[in-house]
């Protein structure tokens, strides 16, 4: 099957960039570009792509707020592709936020060809793009810059999962892999996925980085430790 991709970037150069790169494979088809969230949230609407790369700052309308009504559209529509963000490191609070908007990831500008087309890939896939080396970093210093996570709150969804389940969602915030969640635990991926998949459905998550926000959120994981 073939992914339908549009690209939302102020940068008309980045924009023919990624489009040529994604437009060279096979299994990816660029069905239209944005200058500005504004635009990209109409050409979002008119073209169904399923993957959104989308810039965080941008005229208009920047890229969270654009990620907002994509992902959380009006009564009547009923597309909602999936959005990667693209950032730098100086930006990165704005890529928190948009976890918790429910964005599938992010990825940086400056990231290799070959991890563009990954990322695309993976988030098609329905999988969320949070590399360890990047989502520990950022996870827990905002969370950590945040106000202490109101436990009554979150305790009874929390309550609400078995201890292997709480287990999972825990490595899931300190950015392990499935098959590194197996080995941690001695499971079958298989075993490791199906938990996943009932940790998402217990707490009303879209995606396992909405998994990784709220685990930090409600307290379940501290900020520095490991």
């Amino acid at each position: 099957m073939t992914i339908r991709v549009i690209i939302v970037d102020d940068q008309a150069m980045v924009r023919a960039g990624f489009a040529a790169l994604l437009a060279a494979q096979p299994d990816i088809d660029v069905v239209g570009e944005a200058p500005d969230g504004r635009q990209g949230i109409d050409v979002a609407r008119s073209t169904h792509p399923d993957v959104v790369l989308m810039d965080v700052r941008m005229p208009e309308l920047d890229g969270l707020a654009a990620a907002r009504e994509i992902l959380h559209p009006p009564t009547g529509v009923t597309h909602r592709p999936k959005v990667l963000m693209l950032t730098t490191f100086d930006v990165d609070d704005y890529v928190y936020e948009a976890l918790r908007a429910g964005a599938s990831g992010f990825l940086l500008k400056d990231a290799p060809p070959a991890d563009l087309i990954a990322a695309v890939r993976v988030v098609a896939a329905g999988e969320a793009l949070l590399a360890p080396s990047v989502t520990r970093r950022l996870i827990a210093d905002f969370a950590a810059s945040r106000p202490a996570p109101r436990k009554d709150t979150t305790a009874l969804r929390l309550n609400g999962l078995t201890p292997r389940e709480t287990e999972v969602l825990e490595l899931i915030a300190r950015g392990l892999s499935n098959q590194e969640i197996a080995d941690r635990l001695v499971l079958a991926e298989q075993t490791v996925k199906t938990h996943i998949g009932r940790v998402l459905a217990k707490l009303d998550l879209r995606d396992r980085a909405q998994a990784v926000v709220f685990a930090y959120e409600s307290g379940l994981v501290t900020p520095g430790t490991s």
